[in-house]
């Protein structure tokens, strides 16, 4: 059996206060928050996920907020802008969102024949909105005010800034399975055809740009998708196979990784679509109860009491 790399399956970024982050992704962008838990490494930081009705992957934004986190820089060896797919006729919508939400709009354009609106969110982390050449099908998550019409369906595309693409695209292309799909300019666009959506990757060539660390409005890593466990274990080995480090399988609740650094610095995951987010709440209660990994549960109160409110 063939396995393959099915596109973007989340990316995970810095937040600088927990409530402001709630508040911007789910009001003003009107994604909806799957799933409130905490970070398995520091439990008195939320790990907050965003996306579809369902988590989807190629949906999935999630985030660490660590309180009065200074704002970073954006640099070399990192992913320094997130793609969302919008539908055709609502930049008209957004443009007047962003500016009754005092949303900081950083450029406009036409990448590779499809128009964007570039912005930045409260930690300054860059995003943009992209009308697909291709029509994109995926189902939005709806509120109030963030319609069907005009709602994010997903990821479209995640830019990485690399002082060399040369090693970088060999990941993306003998491991990975993606294709080279064109140049503007210094970038450079890679894409798999296994997915119809959240399939693009543009690495951003700045041989100048200086490397910098994770902090508020930065992106922390990127995680490709592959179908479930096996699959991700023959992964395991191409990406050994290439002369990289890599992780153990990591148990992450709601899919099975693994970790390793690309050659340009950037921080990779690979994630299974199984088990998904209703493992451990209804699709209905998706995000509205504090869930905690096993090894912390008996430690609930003294973490509950610690981590910020988001009324």
């Amino acid at each position: 059996m063939e396995h393959k790399v099915l596109g973007i399956h989340h990316i995970t970024a810095i937040a600088g206060y927990a409530k402001r982050n709630y508040d911007f992704y789910t009001k003003v962008l009107g994604l909806r928050f799957i799933k409130k838990t905490v970070n398995f490494d520091d439990p008195k930081t939320y790990h907050f996920y965003f996306g579809d009705e369902v988590g989807s992957p190629g949906t999935i934004l999630t985030f660490f907020p660590w309180e009065g986190v200074p704002r970073g820089k954006q640099g070399s060896g990192m992913p320094t802008e997130i793609g969302y797919a919008v539908p055709n006729g609502s930049f008209d919508f957004w443009t007047n969102r962003f500016t009754e939400y005092f949303v900081n709009v950083t450029g406009t354009g036409t990448r590779f024949g499809e128009r964007y609106i570039a912005f930045e969110d409260p930690d300054g982390l860059p995003l943009t909105l992209i009308i697909p050449k291709i029509e994109d099908n995926r189902k939005p998550w709806e509120t109030d005010e963030v319609g069907a019409k005009v709602a994010t369906t997903g990821f479209h595309s995640i830019t990485l800034t690399l002082r060399s693409v040369n090693e970088t695209a060999e990941i993306l292309t003998d491991i990975f399975d993606y294709k080279f799909v064109g140049q503007e300019g210094n970038r450079y666009r890679y894409a798999t055809n296994h997915v119809a959506n959240a399939a693009i990757v543009d690495l951003l060539e700045a041989p100048n740009e200086m490397r910098t660390g994770n902090a508020g409005g930065t992106i922390h890593h990127v995680a490709f998708r592959v179908k479930d466990e096996e699959a991700l274990m023959a992964f395991r080995e191409k990406v050994l196979a290439k002369g990289l480090n890599i992780t153990q399988k990591i148990d992450r609740n709601y899919f099975f990784s693994l970790y390793f650094r690309e050659p340009g610095g950037v921080l990779f995951e690979l994630a299974t679509d199984n088990p998904g987010f209703s493992i451990d709440e209804s699709v209905s209660e998706l995000g509205k109860n504090l869930k905690l990994p096993a090894q912390y549960e008996g430690h609930r109160k003294q973490i509950e009491a610690v981590l910020p409110s988001l009324a």
